[in-house]
């Protein structure tokens, strides 16, 4: 909890100093009150909690006197004062991302209002069953503006696999790009989808140019490099038919805008998501907000039936039992719904992993007060558990003839299981519990000795940052190995997503151990089995869509490990951010 108020120390500092900054000369010329103050105060908050503005009535932005600007004076050109808050629509905003949310909503309106021509699908009329697959690839056949989500196993990709092909068969040379926001989301997407190409359904239809695609990260799909202008944008739009972007719940307010900026006329654009996940780090909620726009009816369609958590699966239960609760009953009420829909706490055990099992979900609810270190060791060898198999598969790649031929067997098992995080400090923090499993790993394998600095074989290792240099982009993951080059051995780290092997000493200090994700960089990542964990640190920062996005990372196991008022926290609360996008995309559609 001390990290947690170093924090909001922090965030409080930061926002006081803005605030008393904004009310000085050059952005005002006029006497501020407090009013004026805690206006601005509360605007900067809500960009922290990822709203783009405030609900505000026209007193209370005339509170800001020369502070403010009003939205219709922009738009008429009517204002030659520069102003850093804008209000528009009972809505105030600071200036920047009133701006963004603005060109975001131009570009909806233009994307909505292209006239493309029509494919022809009658050749194809099997090759979809689900109703709403159907659906989605009538839309995509004659829209440029096209969404299509759904919660997990409903076959987004399986469906995607399906119109890309039929669009590759209609349009003679078409060009296709595939991103996600993340580099991780983008190396599963492509597993998804050149799996989903390999079905026989589809021999005919396929090309060898479809078999290559090779989904990228928005950011170097765009040329986003080390600063801020993309090498894409409206005037240089990129060059391509078909863009798709999976993962789209994660798409924040500037990123969105910059990508549909960059979607020429007359091309088609699909965003795939599941908007019941986590909204983006960042200002915004784009997803969400355009399928709440009416006039975009017909350029969206919902997937609804899960074929990954088949009828009575408890994963599917689970995810389903989040997104119905509503905080009208008592903890005790809640959690013993919970035990008689979904599943009783016990204790979290070693589950063995084979192809064909069904789903499971441990709960264990951690006990009030866990002080020690030796009251907490029980608990971190619990989570150790899902690493046994990691573990051998190290063994047997430190004591074999040949261990590159390990490898892959080493990567393939390290991505079965993962251990997922709210918070990075405190006792069950992502920082503490790495630590933990490190020494637990380190000790089992005896590798104590061999360590290295920060290297060791097995240690797995996550980007924090985009690095354009060594072709890495935030988020991606590799696994250290022991490797002779030219006679020396050396550490070095292989980064499956691009098939790429490099020296340990190249990669910056600031690259994290991976044992431990937190939730958030989960998202665009699915695992065998997953646990996560929920302490008390993390009560005030959970919600529904952050327990729904850890729990649907996992394909067969999930191990909750929480405090349970914290879970109860977690199953109930809706983070509904604060934003303009609906009443702009209207606006502009209806102009």
């Amino acid at each position: 909890m001390e990290n947690k108020q170093y924090k909001d120390d922090q965030s409080a500092a930061w926002i006081s100093t803005w605030s008393r900054f904004i009310r000085q000369q050059p952005f005002s010329h006029t006497a501020q009150d407090e009013n004026t103050s805690d206006i601005i105060q509360q605007i900067l908050e809500s960009i922290q909690q990822g709203d783009s503005c405030i609900s505000a009535t026209r007193q209370q932005a005339d509170t800001l006197h020369d502070l403010v600007v009003p939205a219709e004076n922009i738009q008429d050109n009517r204002q030659d004062q520069v102003a850093p808050f804008v209000f528009d629509r009972q809505h105030l905003y600071l200036y920047r991302y009133w701006a963004l949310e603005n060109s975001l909503a131009q570009q909806v309106a233009r994307l909505k209002q292209q006239t493309i021509p029509a494919v022809d699908l009658s050749a194809y009329p099997d090759l979809l069953t689900d109703e709403y697959q159907v659906q989605a690839l009538k839309m995509v056949a004659k829209q440029a503006l096209n969404i299509i989500t759904g919660g997990p196993g409903t076959g987004k990709t399986y469906t995607l696999a399906r119109i890309i092909a039929v669009l590759n068969q209609a349009m003679p040379n078409i060009r296709i790009a595939m991103a996600a926001p993340t580099g991780k989301a983008a190396q599963r997407m492509k597993e998804a989808l050149q799996n989903s190409l390999n079905d026989k359904k589809l021999q005919d239809l396929v090309t060898d140019e479809l078999k290559q695609l090779n989904p990228i990260t928005i950011h170097r799909l765009l040329g986003l490099g080390t600063g801020s202008q993309p090498r894409f944008h409206a005037k240089q739009p990129l060059p391509y038919d078909v863009i798709v972007v999976d993962e789209a719940s994660m798409l924040d307010l500037s990123l969105a805008n910059m990508l549909l900026s960059a979607v020429p006329d007359q091309a088609r654009l699909i965003l795939l998501g599941d908007a019941d996940q986590l909204a983006a780090v960042d200002v915004g909620a784009v997803l969400a907000d355009l399928q709440q726009v009416p006039d975009l009816a017909e350029n969206r369609v919902h997937l609804v039936n899960s074929r990954r958590f088949e009828a009575g699966a408890l994963i599917g239960k689970m995810a389903q039992f989040i997104q119905t609760q509503q905080a009208v009953q008592t903890s005790a009420a809640l959690l013993e719904q919970f035990k008689q829909q979904v599943v009783a706490p016990s204790e979290i055990h070693a589950v063995a992993l084979q192809a064909e099992m069904q789903d499971q979900i441990q709960l264990e609810y951690l006990p009030a007060q866990l002080s020690r270190q030796f009251d907490r060791t029980a608990y971190y060898d619990k989570l150790m558990l899902g690493y046994r198999a990691y573990i051998d598969a190290l063994k047997s790649y430190l004591t074999a003839d040949e261990p590159e031929l390990w490898v892959t067997q080493v990567v393939k098992i390290f991505d079965d299981y993962r251990i997922l995080a709210a918070i990075r400090h405190g006792a069950f923090g992502l920082n503490q519990l790495n630590q933990q499993i490190e020494q637990r790993l380190l000790e089992a394998l005896s590798l104590q000795m061999s360590k290295q600095g920060d290297w060791y074989v097995g240690r797995p290792v996550m980007m924090t940052y985009n690095d354009y240099q060594l072709g890495f982009s935030n988020g991606d993951i590799g696994i250290c190995f022991k490797r002779n080059r030219d006679g020396q051995s050396q550490f070095e780290v292989y980064f499956p997503s691009l098939e790429k092997w490099v020296p340990a000493t190249r990669l910056p200090k600031s690259i994290e151990t991976a044992f431990v994700l937190t939730i958030h960089k989960s998202q665009g990542s699915e695992f065998t089995h997953t646990a996560v964990v929920l302490d008390e640190a993390a009560k005030n920062l959970l919600s529904k869509e952050l327990l729904y996005t850890a729990i649907t990372r996992a394909k067969k196991v999930v191990s909750v490990l929480a405090d349970s008022e914290t879970f109860v926290q977690a199953l109930t609360i809706k983070t509904i951010r604060k934003s303009g996008v609906l009443d702009k995309v209207n606006n502009f559609l209806n102009c």
